[in-house]
């Protein structure tokens, strides 16, 4: 999981995002994955934890990539009008890699 490249704390992706929702544009770069990763890539974060800020090019491309889909996935993930994520994207993201191992695991 995406940790604080400063402080070495667990983040959460739905802070993160968050964060990102004051961007001009916000809901056009979310529907489009490669607007949406340059956008993460390039956007300094501010760590909850230590409170420093951080590129987005330090977080995992991956985590970003299946946040995307997350968030594409389910409608209303977004309240637009308070600028919050309603999903918990850091529990689906663990669900998500729990079940890629299962699946390695029944395949191999």
């Amino acid at each position: 999981m995406a940790k604080c490249p400063l402080c070495g704390k667990p983040l959460d992706w739905g802070e993160l995002i968050e964060q990102m929702l004051s961007i001009e544009n916000a809901e056009e770069m979310l529907k489009d994955r490669e607007k949406f990763i340059e956008a993460v890539e390039g956007f300094a974060f501010k760590c909850p934890h230590c409170g420093e800020e951080f590129y987005g090019k330090y977080l995992p491309r991956d985590e970003a990539e299946k946040v995307f889909e997350l968030l594409n996935e389910f409608k209303g993930s977004i309240d637009w009008e308070n600028k919050r994520v309603r999903l918990r994207l850091n529990s689906l993201l663990a669900l998500d890699k729990m079940l890629e191992n299962w699946d390695k695991k029944m395949k191999g």
